[in-house]
């Protein structure tokens, strides 16, 4: 009886659900480098909001949730919410600033619309 051992292929690494622009990654390493004391990161979520339904919220986070995806970035550490991730997926997040504003912008190829304002998106 001859016995064979298989092994399995090394899993490809998983795509990230937001890719971030340089300079959405440059924004975050400032808001590091000011952060309130115990902030570990900043996260990405999708809370109920505005005349669409739902809007894009970037604050400190304090604690690690495990279920949250983390992408490392090279000024720190970025989340996103683990009930959130579904409507981000593909999503690009860039930084843009002129004389006027000054933001993050995303790229949502999941938003199926949004208020006339652009707070706020509908899956």
């Amino acid at each position: 009886m001859t016995t064979e051992t298989t092994t399995r292929p090394k899993a490809r690494p998983r795509p990230a659900a937001v890719i971030l622009t340089p300079s959405a990654e440059a924004r975050v390493a400032k808001l590091m480098e000011s952060a309130p004391e115990g902030a570990i990161g900043v996260k990405l979520s999708t809370p109920r909001r505005g005349c669409s339904g739902l809007a894009y919220s970037v604050d400190y986070v304090d604690a690690v949730n495990p279920m949250d995806e983390r992408i490392e970035t090279p000024g720190g550490s970025f989340f996103i919410d683990s009930g959130s991730v579904l409507y981000l997926i593909g999503s690009t997040m860039d930084w843009q600033e002129d004389d006027f504003t000054a933001g993050f912008v995303f790229q949502n190829p999941n938003a199926k619309g949004s208020c006339g304002c652009g707070e706020s998106f509908t899956i």
